[in-house]
């Protein structure tokens, strides 16, 4: 029998349930040996994230997320999740009617098989009316699960999805994680959600710290919990602060509260306060001294030192200059605290002496002396040696310079600090802390005898270390900056070695936004069209092949100059990509482009914008639909006073709107043509393009083409999008 038809499109709705269903807590932590304190942070974003992903997937509605971390447990905590899935009905369309059901009404083998692969019987599918007819619908209609049953497969499936920049396996299970897992406290309504990982079952114990807390049989079996509440308070009567925000607290307030004591401050280092924070259950700072004889090394020498080898907090006068103490964050406390800052001094003591052994020995030799080292050092097997690399960069700095019109004594100045940027890796210090590059080799320069100039350039020269850094100060340091990156980013497009995906091996997305924000916020005339030109000549030069398929760096760079837009200035893409797509390769200048896309979006709230991008976007399709050329006007064939009134307008805007960009008053460029308006709408009003006579009509597409070419020789405004263009 055909079954009795229905109408209504095909959708998916969720019904809820007709009474408020109850709701619990949801508590999860994974116990573990330590972790690497850096594992910790990306790991709990990553627990937060998937959480939120898993619940919406088996409709489980829930209520805030929580996540905690220290070096022996990752946990979770989600408020108010509901007891049952929400329940569903789905319908999904098959056949139409006339192929399903035969003449007599019974159901064919295409009716038979779309019921069996949907799991329904045959007797239950739907005829509905649809736009295209009448078709068979399944209906499947779904209560949904206890979340209590729904959670012992979604909470494996969340430890299982987490990953760690090095797993390890501990045991014959197989299972991979970031360290060994040595408990599961998994509750859900207060009650234990039963499964088990790696061979580890789940359960309603959690363990305090290793050697603080109250001691005994009991404690060495777990601690019960309950919920979040007995969770937190439990463990912090065990000697563990599970709350990273709350330690961060405790620490800073106990490090101000020791280095003011000591007559100082702290220097505040956030990846170093982070290592504090992830390294410690129960955070015990604890100040520390040194040989004040030390204090004669350079600032950075003695900081790089307590912070890479001990993670200790440096210490500073009002001044700025380092005192001779240190506070170190303890995850342990004893009764005599002395021992522990007795051993912190005695090993920081030897490290320091090993510095002043490396400082010393490395002056010994001038920087400009240890050149024909870097011939021995390997910058990439693809690329040559890091002495083939300084010398690039010389040449490279001298084109910038002229790019940027320095003088003659800015120009050597700039030669000479390119002709010394790398010797400092060729030093002891920069081997024993590499994060002293440049700011060791502008220190030796100035021990040489070199400018200031050239001596600050070498140490700016790796700025700025990031998106939020400081970029460099002086111009030298700006030049030498943008001529390391630049190398760097267009040597290794030549020989194929790019980013891709979220891989980037080389720091070249870093490079290139460090090149932009170089460019952009130094005010330097950057053309990347003249240094790929440059760079490409060089590499010729010097026998590097270009990869195939080869990439383009340009292009690369531009697309951080977008990043740089969206995220710095809220510019809009169609805005910076109107401006990308009307710039001929050879006029890339960094600066340029970025001041014309600031231009173009300030004028683009102003309510004449839109109906002006209408009207040349109306332009631009006639132009671009004929291939119109043509760009001759006869004013003698004008029939109607809108054609006049647009010729002379546009005649007008052509003596200023082009002068004016090529003096950058892009300002002053977009107001001639927004000026533009009225001609245009009422030409658009008054006449008909597409006229009989062909004359007329050739001579109006040419009016056409001429606004199209003006607002061109700004932007490509065709990209800007605007309601009913």
């Amino acid at each position: 029998m055909i079954p009795r038809s229905k109408t209504g499109p095909a959708r998916t709705k969720a019904k809820s349930q007709t009474a408020k269903p109850a709701a619990g807590e949801l508590l999860l932590e994974i116990g573990t040996e330590e972790l690497p304190y850096h594992f910790i942070q990306p790991a709990l974003r990553s627990i937060h994230s998937l959480t939120e992903q898993l619940l919406n997937e088996h409709r489980l509605t829930h209520g805030a997320v929580q996540t905690f971390g220290t070096p022996r447990r990752l946990a979770l905590s989600v408020a108010s999740v509901c007891d049952r899935q929400t329940a569903v009905t789905k319908e999904t369309m098959g056949p139409s009617k006339a192929v399903a059901y035969d003449a007599a009404g019974q159901p064919t083998r295409a009716a038979v098989g779309f019921a069996a692969g949907q799991g329904v019987p045959v007797e239950a599918l739907e005829v509905r009316s649809t736009p295209k007819g009448e078709y068979l619908f399944a209906v499947k209609r779904e209560t949904g699960q206890w979340t209590a049953s729904v959670l012992t497969e979604l909470l494996p499936a969340l430890i299982g999805k987490l990953s760690f920049p090095k797993s390890m396996t501990w045991n014959d299970t197989g299972a991979r994680f970031g360290r060994p897992i040595r408990w599961l406290l998994a509750l859900y309504a207060g009650k234990p959600v039963p499964f088990q990982i790696a061979g580890v079952r789940a359960g309603a114990r959690t363990w305090g710290h290793r050697f603080l807390g109250p001691a005994g049989r009991k404690t060495a079996q777990g601690l019960p919990v309950t919920d979040l509440k007995s969770y937190l308070r439990t463990l912090e009567q065990h000697g563990v602060i599970p709350d990273q925000d709350r330690r961060r607290e405790l620490i800073l307030a106990q490090v101000e509260k020791l280095t003011k004591a000591a007559g100082g401050r702290p220097h505040r280092d956030e990846a170093l306060l982070d290592q504090a924070v992830f390294t410690t259950e129960c955070p015990h700072p604890l100040l520390g001294g040194f040989n004040p004889q030390y204090l004669s090394l350079p600032k950075e020498i003695l900081m790089t030192s307590m912070k890479e080898h001990q993670g200790f907090f440096s210490v500073l006068r009002n001044d700025g200059t380092l005192l001779p103490a240190f506070v170190s964050v303890t995850n342990m406390k004893l009764a005599n605290m002395k021992l522990i800052q007795a051993g912190n001094e005695r090993v920081l003591a030897a490290r320091l002496a090993d510095a002043r052994f490396f400082f010393d020995e490395d002056r010994k030799v001038r920087l400009a002396d240890r050149a024909d080292k870097l011939k021995g050092m390997t910058f990439h097997k693809k690329l040559g040696t890091v002495f083939e690399k300084q010398q690039r960069i010389g040449q490279l700095v001298e084109r910038l310079a002229g790019m940027f019109a320095l003088d003659r004594d800015s120009c050597r100045t700039c030669t000479r600090a390119a002709e010394l940027c790398k010797a400092d890796l060729t030093t002891g210090i920069v081997g024993e802390f590499p994060a002293l590059q440049g700011i060791m080799g502008g220190n030796y320069a100035q021990h040489d005898g070199e400018t200031d100039q050239v001596s600050r350039a070498i140490a700016e020269q790796y700025l700025p270390p990031s998106m939020e850094g400081a970029i460099p100060e002086s111009m030298t340091g700006k030049v030498l900056s943008l001529a390391d990156r630049l190398d760097t980013i267009f040597t290794f497009f030549r020989v194929g070695l790019v980013p891709s995906g979220s891989e980037d091996p080389f720091a070249l997305r870093r490079n290139a936004l460090a090149v932009v924000r170089i460019a952009l916020e130094g005010r330097l005339p950057l053309n990347l069209g003249e240094v790929h030109a440059h760079i490409s000549d060089l590499l010729d030069d010097k026998g590097f092949k270009p990869a195939a398929p080869a990439s383009d760096p340009v292009d690369f760079i531009l697309e951080r100059l977008r990043y740089y837009g969206r995220t710095v200035d809220g510019l809009r893409d169609d805005v910076m990509l109107a401006v990308l797509k009307s710039t001929h390769r050879t006029q890339w200048n960094l600066l340029t482009l970025y001041d014309k896309m600031n231009a173009l979006q300030a004028i683009t709230g102003r309510p004449e914008f839109d109906p002006l991008i209408i009207g040349f976007k109306r332009a631009h399709r006639i132009v671009d639909k004929e291939k119109w050329e043509a760009e001759e006007i006869n004013p003698s064939l004008f029939q109607h006073q809108s054609e006049t009134e647009l010729y002379q307008a546009l005649e007008e805007a052509r003596l200023h709107v082009p002068f004016a960009i090529e003096k950058g008053n892009y300002d002053t460029a977009l107001e001639g043509l927004v000026r533009l308006k009225p001609a245009i709408d009422a030409f658009f009003s008054g006449v008909m393009v597409n006229a009989d006579d062909q004359g007329i009509r050739a001579n109006r597409l040419s009016l056409l083409r001429m606004i199209d070419r003006l607002f061109l020789s700004f932007a490509d405004l065709s990209e800007i999008l605007v309601p009913g263009a």
